[in-house]
């Protein structure tokens, strides 16, 4: 399924990356990784092909780059057509564009307090989390994925399970398990972790944790 050489400067904990690397891997597409070291020196490459954010996930399409891992998933849908990601129906792709917001609005950004915080401000980050996964329960409903093309694994999936590959370190910072507050979201995220696609590409959630530590050490968070 060849159509140009493909090239993804990623980082093996982003969220964003992996979500990237999850829809080439459904897509069955071949490319070239490349680690970009965010803290040493990123990479000319890198700053030239993203010179406006300077970070990644940057995709080259024959050496044609695409930054922002919503805008480029959505480019693999189109340029690689089966499996789709995004339902047929102009209705279905606007919902999945708008819960693709939300994550990123809302859920990444309310996970994100959890570690940046300490002491009663984190306690009430944590609850706007898990009231925010909560919202996220709802839209699955009963369903086994988030849906691409009916129940089918799909875009929103794909955005979702970047940013729950941090879920053990927010559990760990904020004291809670998902699966107490939201057991079918739980239940979605091991059906996820089940696909190849998914599960050749999410880190150990350990080194994840460990290396959230780092960060609150590298901005005096602890």
């Amino acid at each position: 399924m060849s159509k140009g050489e493909v090239v993804l400067l990623d980082c093996w904990m982003s969220p964003f990356c992996m979500r990237v690397k999850i829809a080439l891997n459904e897509k069955g597409v071949e490319y070239e990784h490349r680690e970009e070291d965010l803290f040493g020196g990123k990479s000319e490459l890198l700053l030239q092909s993203n010179p406006i954010h300077k970070k990644v996930p940057v995709l080259l399409h024959d050496r044609k780059p695409l930054s922002e891992s919503a805008i480029i998933v959505g480019y693999i849908d189109e340029i690689w057509a089966s499996p789709p990601l995004l339902p047929s129906c102009a209705y279905g792709r606007a919902k999945a564009r708008f819960w693709a917001d939300f994550i990123d609005k809302k859920l990444y950004e309310a996970a994100t307090q959890i570690w940046r915080t300490n002491g009663e401000e984190r306690g009430a980050a944590t609850r706007d989390f898990i009231e925010t996964l909560k919202q996220m329960e709802e839209a699955l409903g009963d369903k086994n994925y988030f849906g691409g093309e009916g129940d089918a694994f799909g875009f929103v999936d794909i955005m979702a399970i970047g940013v729950a590959s941090w879920f053990h370190a927010y559990e760990k910072f904020g004291g809670f398990k998902v699966a107490d507050h939201c057991p079918k979201l739980s239940g979605w995220l091991k059906r996820c972790k089940q696909r190849e696609s998914v599960s050749k590409v999410l880190p150990d959630p350990e080194k994840v944790y460990e290396f959230v530590v780092m960060l609150r050490k590298m901005q005096g968070l602890d």
